[in-house]
């Protein structure tokens, strides 16, 4: 077993990504080709609101995260609205209008109920349970077929997520049977603290750690000429707490859901853009991720005016630096 731990998602990535990429055994083959991987890793994130991975080079793109956070948080499973933020997606998860393997609807509506709220009430009434296990994985529909040829190209990468309270604390055990440091770790991490963080907010207890094993964690040989660790140390404190009762939250996440489906329409003026972001009447630290999404949908639009309008509203630190990386990786790509 490979162990790694740390006290913020940024510190654990790099060590991961260095002995990944240390590694001097030979190639295991994939479906997407050749890959470094360690096998039965495990990691440990002391402070899993510090998810923001800002040492990865080419930076993340810390909009997408954030859609897909609202994404999963709502239970949705349609392509439109998550390939929006990330176009390229398909090339990875079929194209398809409805992503087979979508953690919100598995979680929120595959099995015929709502996992996380069947979560917050056994923990809100058993603190002391350990038979909370949110599913993801359904073999079912997921297993590949008798030949071994996957029966989609979006199989869930995620098995289950374990969620115990613990000396007033929400602990998270997250499963993987298939990790990509590279595309899929950073934005693994947001997705799945993101809802320890929430669920410890309808229960009123505070974020304990985040663990993690991945079965498989690997880079792909393709991805490893492009892939860098910056040498910075300049790092930027997550500011923005989540945490709302579940009455809040509900109200707070059906009002992102739509503003996000407004956000992507074709046909939409800057004008109600802007006004659509203004009007939004959420808790700040909702309202810097709505920014940070948004300023990435103007961005794409050409609406520079509107980018540098938005972003200047941001209060969170370690947002308004993740998206600056962002902005220069993909300003320096037009050169």
């Amino acid at each position: 077993m490979n162990n790694f731990e740390g006290e913020t998602a940024d510190q654990i990535w790099q060590q991961v990504a260095k002995e990944v990429l240390a590694q001097e055994t030979g190639m295991q083959n994939s479906r997407l080709g050749g890959t470094k991987e360690l096998l039965h890793a495990s990691f440990h994130i002391k402070d899993p609101r510090e998810r923001w991975i800002h040492s990865r080079k080419p930076s993340i793109n810390p909009a997408f995260a954030i859609a897909e956070v609202v994404w999963i948080l709502a239970g949705r499973n349609d392509a439109n609205f998550i390939n929006h933020w990330n176009p390229g997606l398909p090339e990875f998860a079929g194209k398809s209008d409805k992503y087979h393997g979508a953690y919100g609807y598995r979680i929120r509506k595959q099995f015929g109920l709502d996992q996380l709220q069947r979560a917050y009430d056994i923990l809100k009434n058993n603190m002391d349970s350990r038979q909370v296990i949110l599913q993801i994985w359904d073999p079912r529909v997921d297993l590949p077929d008798s030949n071994g040829k996957p029966v989609s190209p979006d199989i869930p990468c995620n098995i289950c997520s374990m969620p115990k309270i613990r000396n007033g604390c929400l602990e998270w055990l997250q499963i993987m049977r298939s990790n990509d440091v590279y595309r899929g770790m950073p934005y693994n991490i947001i997705q799945f603290t993101t809802i320890q963080e929430v669920l410890a907010g309808w229960l009123e207890v505070d974020v304990g750690g985040y663990h993690q094993i991945s079965d498989s964690l690997h880079v792909y040989e393709r991805d490893m000429l492009e892939l860098k660790i910056s040498d910075s140390k300049e790092s930027k404190r997550n500011t923005d707490s989540l945490a709302l009762t579940k009455k809040e939250f509900d109200i707070v996440i059906d009002e992102l859901s739509n503003i996000f489906d407004i956000l992507i329409k074709k046909n939409i003026t800057e004008r109600n853009f802007l006004l659509t972001c203004d009007r939004a009447n959420i808790p700040s630290s909702y309202r810097n991720l709505l920014i940070v999404a948004a300023v990435d949908s103007a961005r794409r639009r050409g609406w520079n005016d509107c980018v540098d309008d938005l972003i200047s509203k941001c209060t969170n630190p370690a947002l308004s630096y993740a998206w600056g990386n962002w902005y220069s990786r993909v300003n320096r790509a037009k050169t």
